[in-house]
C-alpha cells in the first residue's frame, strides 16, 4: 500500500506543479500516470515544440518545461507509479481513499486530484489483422525500457517527433533500426530530421519512404513485417515493431467513479477549489469543466494552487494557515534542503 497525502492522477504539467504547491504546505504527493515517463502530452507528443504562453518564458520547449518542473519538485520527493492507469476508487469511513491501478497497485490518500489532461492516452493502433495478438510479443506502442531492444532488430513506423527521436536513440541500442513512413516528408523538429538523415548516411538507420506496414507475421512472437512500397510488397525480418502514430485521449475508468461528467470532462466547483461532486476528489487542468473554462497550462497551474490550499484545510480542519510568499519565507524541501533569498545587508551610509 502506497501512503500519501494527495494522490495525483496525471503527470502532465498541472499534476507536476501541484506537487510543488503541495510541498509548500508540507503535503506529500504521489503521482499515477499511464505513460512510462512524466510530462503527459508535452513529453510524449511534442517534446521539441515551443510553448509561448508560459509566464516568464518568451519561448520554452515542451520537453524543457517538463525538465524544469521535475527539477522544481525534486526537493519534495514525490513518488511515481508510471505506465499504469487508475482503475478503481474506494472511499473509506474516515473520508480517505484507496485507488487501485490496472496492475493491482493500491494507493491510500487523504485526497485525490485528477490532473489527467484530456484523459488517459491510448496509442493509435495501426489497422492490421491480428496485431493485438502480437502486443507485448514484439509489438510495442511505447518505449518503456530501451534495454528491451538491446542488440535487437527494430522497425519503427511514424513521421512525428516520437518516431524520429526514438529512431535516433535506439540507433545506439539496437543492432538494426528501420524507420518506415508513408510519406517522404516528416512532421518533426528540424534537428531530429537532420539527425536521422545523418545516421542514415552513416548506415545506422535504415529509412524506407514512402512505405507502409500492411501486415505483421510470426508464430508466437513477431518475426517479420510486410511493407508496401510504391505498389510492391517486401518482407522485412525484425524482432520488434514500434508503431508511433500518436495517442488518443480517453477519460477511461475514471468515468465510472460516480463523478459528474459533461462533454467528456469532469464538472468541478470553480468558485472555490475545483472539487468534484465527491468531497475530497478534485479535478484540475484540461480534464475539468466549468463556466468560462480555458484549457491552458497556466490555468492548470492556478487550479492546482487553489486545490492544494483546499486539501490543506481538509487534512487540517480548523487550523489557520497564513499564505507566505516564497520570496520572504523561502522553500523547505522534504530532502532537508532550503532555498531562500540572501539576507539584507544592514550597514550605515556615512
Amino acid at each position: 500500500m502506497i501512503e500519501t497525502d494527495i494522490l495525483i492522477i496525471g503527470a502532465g504539467p498541472t499534476g507536476l506543479f501541484a506537487v510543488f504547491e503541495a510541498g509548500l504546505l508540507q503535503l506529500k504527493c504521489h503521482i499515477i500516470d499511464a505513460l512510462p515517463q512524466p510530462g503527459g502530452q508535452l513529453a510524449e507528443l511534442y517534446p521539441k515544440k515551443p510553448i509561448f504562453d508560459i509566464p516568464g518564458y518568451p519561448e520554452v520547449l515542451a520537453g524543457d518545461l517538463v525538465t524544469n518542473l521535475m527539477e522544481q519538485i525534486k526537493q519534495f520527493q514525490p513518488g511515481f507509479t508510471l505506465a499504469q492507469t487508475a482503475e478503481t476508487i474506494d472511499t473509506l469511513e474516515d473520508g480517505t481513499f484507496i485507488v487501485t491501478t490496472n496492475k493491482g497497485i493500491k494507493h491510500h490518500a487523504k485526497a485525490v486530484a485528477i490532473a489527467g489532461g484530456l484523459g488517459t492516452f491510448e496509442p493509435r493502433k495501426p489497422q492490421l489483422e491480428n496485431i493485438s495478438f502480437y502486443e507485448e510479443k514484439g509489438v510495442e506502442y511505447f518505449v518503456k525500457d530501451p534495454e528491451l531492444f538491446r542488440n535487437k532488430r527494430v522497425v519503427i513506423a511514424g513521421g512525428g517527433d516520437s518516431a524520429l527521436d526514438w529512431s535516433v536513440f535506439l540507433s545506439n541500442v539496437a543492432s538494426e533500426v528501420t524507420l518506415v513512413h508513408r510519406r517522404n516528408e516528416f512532421r518533426g523538429a528540424l534537428d531530429s530530421v537532420e539527425k536521422v538523415q545523418e545516421l542514415k548516411k552513416l548506415g545506422k538507420i535504415n529509412l524506407i519512404t514512402p512505405a507502409e506496414v500492411v501486415a505483421v507475421q510470426g508464430t508466437n512472437h513477431i518475426e517479420s513485417i510486410v511493407l508496401e512500397n510504391q505498389g510492391a510488397q517486401q518482407v522485412l525480418e525484425t524482432d520488434f515493431f514500434i508503431p508511433l502514430f500518436g495517442l488518443t485521449p480517453k477519460l477511461g475508468a475514471i468515468a465510472n467513479w460516480g463523478l459528474e461528467i459533461e462533454k467528456n470532462a469532469i464538472k468541478v466547483n470553480n468558485a472555490l477549489d475545483y472539487q468534484t461532486n465527491i468531497p475530497g476528489i478534485y479535478a484540475i487542468g484540461d480534464v475539468n469543466i466549468y463556466p468560462g473554462k480555458l484549457k491552458l497550462i497556466l490555468c492548470g497551474f492556478h487550479e492546482a494552487t487553489l486545490m492544494c490550499q483546499s486539501v490543506y484545510q481538509r487534512i487540517n480542519p480548523g487550523k489557520r494557515y497564513v499564505l507566505k510568499y516564497t520570496t520572504v519565507s523561502g522553500v523547505d524541501g522534504f530532502d532537508g534542503t532550503r532555498k531562500e533569498a540572501e539576507k539584507a545587508v544592514v550597514k550605515s551610509i556615512e
